[in-house]
């Protein structure tokens, strides 16, 4: 002992927590959990952006130390085009970090602190941990909101979005786990070359979003962010701290300039109030950009089938977007974060009971609701799509992505399970005139086979 440097026996100790569930546990538990993740947040999809948070995120994995290496783990790392500062990890590797996060960072520092962060948690399989000291049940967390609570920040919209998405109980890592993480956090960034001085200010960085010192109530199994600051800053004094660490380079200045120079990314509360309005087009769409010129439906077409139950024709020039429940057609520059500007959609709505009647008022109010600029233009008309008695209503309102008043058609047919089958067209009014053939083609041409 008398030979180590006295800063190493002043170093805070971390131990792997007990842990009574096998490593493919945890593997399998993030695997389940990022495909929810996948389908109900808005991943970003810019190559450049992924390929240099990829980066970082490899640098950090292999600073993680020997004894807490996992070679079963796969880390991957993930943009979520949400404008709100955190981050969070999943058992086994999986990784997303929110676009806001990195914007807010003001150095590679402060952006690679909050993984370290988050890859701390996944190291030390502190969802497993806690499931294990709670003695409950491995089921009861295989769900996104089970993992949530290790979130950087997270925040009250963070907490419901995990409530809502996750069949079981939310589950927050202890202020102990937490801790953990922040100090293995220190430590990862100092051995690859960062300084842990940039996490604690990150902190600073969330006590100031909160309005002060302490978060918000749902918080309080988190360590005050004022004293993590202090805590982190005292254990990167024990840390070999690299004298020349890595700041601002090229690739965060340029990733920065990119992230500015897009669309305004939505918050959680959004794409929350999205997810609860059934609105799950603009997680489908959030990938593109609104343009000025959108051109017009081509004349031919080209048959979309789902299965064999669903056949229809769809414009040639419009892609084809997949959400959970739904897809939506549509050209290029008629879709980005906030849905799409010009198209249709078709999708199940699951029926809450009673009537098609009912069916239909509750899908149209919640497509009114998650879409607060739209209101209902008249009362519903009969029609008949697909050989089957349907009903046609029209909204319209000021579209907040084109400053244009927009029309949509919304056509509602019963199915044989008691759900209804939904197609909704959408035009700026002042261009429906071009697009009313596309759309009459298409509803004309569904065909249902829902034996």
């Amino acid at each position: 002992m008398l030979l180590l440097p006295l800063s190493a026996l002043a170093q805070t100790r971390v131990t792997m927590p007990k842990n009574r569930y096998k490593v493919q546990d945890d593997i399998k538990l993030g695997a389940d959990a990022s495909r929810q993740v996948e389908q109900q947040f808005p991943i970003l999809n810019d190559p450049q952006t992924q390929a240099y948070v990829e980066r970082v995120g490899e640098r950090l994995v292999a600073a993680i130390p020997a004894e807490f290496q996992q070679p079963a783990f796969n880390y991957q790392f993930e943009v979520v085009n949400a404008r709100d500062i955190n981050a969070f990890a999943l058992p086994g590797g999986p990784m997303y970090v929110n676009r806001g996060m990195i914007e807010a960072a003001k150095n590679e520092g402060e952006m690679a602190g909050v993984m370290a962060h988050e890859i701390s948690h996944v190291a030390l399989r502190h969802a497993t941990a806690q499931q294990t000291k709670l003695n409950n049940p491995l089921n009861q967390i295989l769900g996104i909101g089970a993992v949530l609570g290790g979130a950087i920040l997270g925040g009250g919209t963070g907490a419901q979005l995990g409530q809502m998405i996750a069949a079981g109980s939310f589950l927050r890592y202890s202020r102990d786990y937490e801790t953990q993480a922040d100090v293995l956090g220190a430590r990862i960034m100092a051995d690859a070359g960062y300084d842990p001085r940039d996490l604690a200010n990150m902190f600073r960085t969330i006590a100031g979003e909160s309005g002060g010192g302490r978060g918000p109530e749902w918080l309080s199994s988190h360590p005050d962010p004022g004293n993590r600051f202090q805590k982190i800053n005292q254990e990167a004094g024990y840390l070999n701290v690299s004298p020349n660490p890595i700041k601002i380079t090229p690739e965060f200045a340029r990733t920065r300039e990119r992230l500015s120079g897009m669309q305004r990314a939505r918050s959680m509360a959004e794409i929350e109030r999205d997810y609860k309005g059934g609105n799950t087009t603009a997680r489908a769409t959030a990938n593109g950009r609104y343009t000025n010129s959108v051109p017009s439906p081509s004349t031919q077409y080209r048959i979309y089938r789902s299965g064999n139950w669903i056949q229809m024709n769809v414009p040639s020039n419009w892609e084809e977007l997949s959400g959970q429940n739904d897809i939506t057609f549509a050209p290029q520059g008629a879709y980005g974060d906030q849905g799409i500007t010009h198209g249709a959609m078709i999708g199940l709505h699951r029926s809450p009971g009673g009537s098609f009647d009912r069916a239909t008022q509750d899908y149209v109010e919640g497509l009114v609701q998650s879409n607060g600029y739209l209101r209902q233009q008249g009362g519903f008309s009969r029609t008949n799509v697909g050989g089957r008695q349907a009903y046609v209503t029209t909204l319209g309102g000021r579209s907040p992505v084109t400053g244009r008043n927009e029309i949509v058609t919304v056509y509602t047919v019963p199915l044989r399970s008691g759900d209804i089958l939904y197609f909704a067209a959408v035009a700026p009014f002042d261009e429906a005139f071009r697009y009313d053939s596309a759309f009459r083609s298409m509803v004309g041409s569904i065909r249902l086979n829902d034996q």
